[in-house]
């Protein structure tokens, strides 16, 4: 799986970018990785529903992904709450190889990850699917990964229900992009659409 190296510019949503902005002041404030408590972003709380955490741990092989908590307002999009499984078991055999590599990705290049991603609802309707991954420290090596995940349609409002599983119409990645350029905070942002929202 390529990325390729973009600057902090190519978030789209606002809010993901205020997210992200949050985490690289952290970044250039101490010149390293932040850690998750001192990760504060103004409004997170009402970020929370979309926000899905997960907990790294470290081992010879591949960092085994264990999901922390769920994003409340997406899991719908997956079929059923993944709540402390590896993130491998609950991406399933067809979503695992496309959704694994890009947490790996973030963990191993320790820097923010950004993909867009189309796919059909069960009525077909176009949606994109954006997601930004962010590595957290605690001092000697990437222990959490914060993911902001949005779903969008132009043509309003679609269907949420087992979106990203969907056998007939599986993602299709059109961004795939490491955030290694740039990192200061400040950048203006694409602003809030009601379709963002308007799920079913």
């Amino acid at each position: 799986m390529e990325f390729t190296i973009a600057s902090p510019s190519i978030v789209r949503s606002i809010k993901q970018r205020d997210l992200l902005n949050a985490w690289a002041r952290l970044f250039v404030k101490d010149q390293r990785l932040p850690d998750y408590a001192d990760y504060h972003p103004d409004r997170f709380e009402e970020e929370m529903p979309d926000i899905f955490l997960c907990l790294v741990e470290q081992t010879d092989g591949a960092p085994r992904i264990v999901i922390e908590a769920d994003c409340a307002r997406m899991f719908p999009a997956y079929g059923h709450s993944g709540k402390g499984q590896t993130l491998d078991d609950y991406m399933g055999p067809q979503t695992a190889p496309i959704v694994v590599p890009i947490y790996q990705e973030c963990i191993q290049r320790q820097r923010p990850v950004y993909t867009v991603s189309k796919v059909k609802d069960v009525e077909g309707r176009p949606v994109e699917y954006e997601r930004l991954l962010m590595p957290f420290s605690d001092g000697t090596r990437v222990n959490r990964v914060v993911a902001s995940l949005k779903a969008i349609s132009e043509d309003g409002k679609f269907e949420i229900a087992n979106l990203m599983r969907n056998k007939e119409s599986p993602p299709v990645a059109v961004i795939r992009s490491v955030i290694d350029r740039d990192l200061v905070p400040n950048m203006p942002g694409r602003t809030a659409r009601a379709s963002e929202i308007e799920m079913s």
